[in-house]
């Protein structure tokens, strides 16, 4: 078993709202996930000591049966829920394959079946354009505030996958029986939208939810505003939002509700905001958190 150094991208992978803590080998060029997180996910089992031992049992098992499986492990420090980080095994992406074949309970098979294919989906290749266009710097090119910035996202994580990526959707839309914003009126709808100020907390996330409600595009609004949002708090306040400390429920709840009450929202940002404005992992992490928002409840 190798012992490796700490990564500083990392990444959070959800299945059926677990988390699969990941971590980049920038000299392997790959990624390594959470052996624990993987036995929590596979047995839905969210005790972790339970899921040490029982990783615990596995290994002793394969090693009678000489199997290699418990030797393909190597070791990484990643962060726990008390913030600090611990060395823990963790397996690349051909381990977590064999780990979920050779698994034995019949859940694995669905769960490998999303590990291998997550990534190929438009919102798997989307993530990937949003890690990049931190890493890249990109990110500090779009115009913050503006309706042409948030297109300059929407076009840069869903361009060559929608063919309307950074384009003002022309069509009504609606989502659980609210309609957003007539398309006819759009235009001028934005352009109101742009001129709120957004010098205080309340009036960057009342700009926010203004243009949540307007919903400019056919796909992709959440994840392209939420990154919209984080620049405009990087601007003004000099500080961002640590989505891993927003709840997917309670902030879908807020969302909602905002339409007529901001103060949920208004609540749950003030409560996640950092200052930790240039870091990457922060960013990742949110980016994950962002996606996750999205996923359809199983």
């Amino acid at each position: 078993m190798a012992d490796k150094s700490i990564s500083e991208k990392v990444s959070v992978r959800f299945y059926k709202d677990r988390e699969v803590r990941a971590v980049w080998d920038e000299e392997h060029q790959k990624w390594w996930f959470s052996v624990l997180d993987l036995i929590g996910v596979l047995n839905e089992q969210d005790d972790h000591q339970k899921n040490r031992n029982y990783w615990k049992y596995l290994k002793a098992k394969w090693k009678k049966q000489n199997s290699e499986l418990g030797s393909v492990t190597t070791q990484l420090k990643l962060k726990a829920s008390d913030g600090k980080r611990y060395k823990t095994d963790v397996l690349d992406s051909d381990g977590v394959k064999q780990l979920a074949q050779n698994f034995p309970n019949n859940k694995a098979l669905e769960f490998l079946d999303w590990f291998t294919y997550s990534d190929n989906t438009i919102d798997g290749q989307s993530r990937k354009k949003a890690y990049t266009l931190f890493e890249s710097n990109l990110i500090n090119a779009i115009e913050v505030g503006t309706v042409k910035g948030l297109q300059q996202i929407h076009a840069y994580l869903f361009g060559g996958l929608y063919d309307f990526a950074g384009k003002i959707r022309t069509v009504n839309i609606a989502k659980g029986g609210f309609q957003f914003a007539m398309a006819q009126y759009l235009p001028q709808t934005l352009a109101d939208i742009e001129k709120m100020p957004e010098t205080t907390l309340n009036e960057i996330i009342d700009k926010y939810v203004e243009m949540n409600i307007a919903h400019p595009f056919c796909e992709g609004n959440g994840r392209s505003t939420r990154i919209w949002l984080d620049l405009i708090l990087k601007k003004s306040l000099r500080k961002c939002v640590d989505w891993s400390k927003i709840d997917k429920n309670s902030y879908l709840g807020a969302m909602t509700r905002s339409v007529v009450d901001a103060g949920p929202i208004k609540n749950l940002i003030a409560n996640a905001l950092t200052d930790k404005i240039a870091d990457r992992e922060i960013f990742m992490k949110g980016i994950d958190y962002s996606y996750y928002y999205e996923q359809a409840d199983e």
